[in-house]
């Protein structure tokens, strides 16, 4: 097995419905553009708030891919 290297980049994804459909967003906007997606791991969930109302759900998401050379 050869020897392997990984990046690790942080996003936040947003939904108006739940934090999981906000970590779903990020993890599949960054399949759009990366290959090889390995992990994803939820690092920190908040919402936006207005009038005292919940109107956006974000979720960090620290998601790997693996490192090729170019």
């Amino acid at each position: 097995m050869s020897e392997s290297v990984y990046k690790v980049i942080e996003l936040v994804g947003t939904s108006s419905e739940s934090w999981e459909k906000a970590a779903t967003t990020a993890v599949e906007r960054a399949a759009q553009s990366l290959r090889d997606l390995r992990v994803a791991e939820v690092v920190e969930l908040d919402m936006h708030l207005e009038d005292g109302k919940v109107v956006t759900y974000r979720a960090k998401v620290k998601v790997s891919f693996k490192y090729e050379d170019a």
